[in-house]
């Protein structure tokens, strides 16, 4: 389905917006656990999702609109990019937001641009890829064939030797880790953990932050994991993690690592740490099987981040106040 939306927008624009890549299994999803109902185990994805989930948002550009406007959305982002700030490492956010049909995931790959941006100024940059019925004409969908396109913009303005690559990547998540993609009734490709690896491996990235928060999400850990690397997981690779839903503004790690640890404290694997003890804390309080959030610390990218934030200086922190509610959008 990925090689389809390729053709769609290379008919759009007269070009294709990436070489095409050899087309990844697409596997059933299973939805990132709703607490405290999910504690007992990941639920089939098809039986947690509301029906209407599969109807297109009243008011949004036509599916074909979507697909239209993509290379454009796209060059606008890495035009609004801030300039790069010399003779100092730079980080470069690019947050995912991928299953369309709750606001959580949404609401974090928001304020994680926001965060970074205010938080540490000038020398963080960031990009949102998002699906989400509201955002269909704001941010660039947030897909496989998209992330390949903003690494590959990045990767022109980006100083390979000094700068760090984050991404941030919320949706749900599947035993046999993947991540859900979905923005109905648009055909995305699902993305996998070494299909992740395998994309991160074809651009010149030298130092790398890659948080998943998703379900299942420590099987990301092994293809990712390596010199030059921070890899955070919200969930052990056999664990769920909690918080999504339509009443949930932010998942319980998403909550514990952006909103609270990384307005405590500057530095991710310290944040890490806090969010660790925070998360552990609310799954005792409602009995859930404990997620068990996972980390590995590549060689050197410890000592990168710490010289990334001594180039400037550190911002206050930045409110949570999303704007995507708790209510399902209207469908036809």
């Amino acid at each position: 389905m990925r090689l389809l939306l390729t053709a769609l927008l290379a008919f759009a624009t007269g070009a294709a917006l990436t070489a095409t890549l050899a087309q990844s299994s697409i596997r059933a999803a299973t939805a990132q656990a709703v607490a405290p109902a999910a504690a007992a185990g990941a639920a089939d994805l098809d039986d947690t999702r509301d029906p209407s989930a599969d109807s297109w948002p009243v008011g949004a550009p036509s599916p074909e609109q979507v697909l239209y406007a993509q290379p454009r959305l796209l060059q606008q982002a890495l035009d609004h990019l801030s300039p790069r700030v010399a003779g100092v490492p730079n980080l470069y956010l690019v947050s995912f937001a991928g299953d369309g049909s709750e606001n959580v995931f949404r609401n974090e790959a928001e304020y994680a641009a926001q965060l970074f941006r205010q938080r540490y100024g000038q020398r963080a940059h960031a990009v949102v890829l998002a699906n989400h019925p509201a955002t269909l004409d704001t941010y660039p969908l947030a897909s496989w064939s998209n992330l390949e396109a903003v690494l590959t913009g990045l990767s022109r303005v980006m100083d390979p030797n000094q700068d760090i690559l984050m991404l941030y990547l919320t949706s749900h998540g599947d035993p046999e880790h993947t991540l859900l993609v979905d923005m109905d009734l648009l055909p995305l490709d699902q993305i996998g953990a070494q299909d992740l690896a395998d994309i991160l491996a074809e651009h010149p990235f030298r130092w790398k932050v890659v948080v998943v928060n998703a379900c299942y999400s420590g099987g990301f850990v092994p293809p990712l994991a390596g010199a030059g690397t921070l890899v955070i997981t919200a969930a052990r690779a056999d664990r769920s993690s909690f918080g999504c839903g339509d009443d949930s503004n932010a998942t319980y790690f998403g909550r514990a690592w952006l909103v609270d640890a990384l307005n405590q404290t500057p530095d991710p694997i310290d944040a890490f740490r806090r969010a660790q003890v925070e998360v552990a804390r609310w799954e005792r309080q409602e009995k859930l099987t404990p997620s068990e959030p996972q980390i590995s610390i590549g060689s050197g990218i410890e000592a990168q981040l710490a010289r990334w934030r001594r180039g400037g200086t550190i911002g206050p922190a930045v409110s949570f106040r999303p704007d995507a509610g708790g209510q399902a959008p209207a469908t036809h």
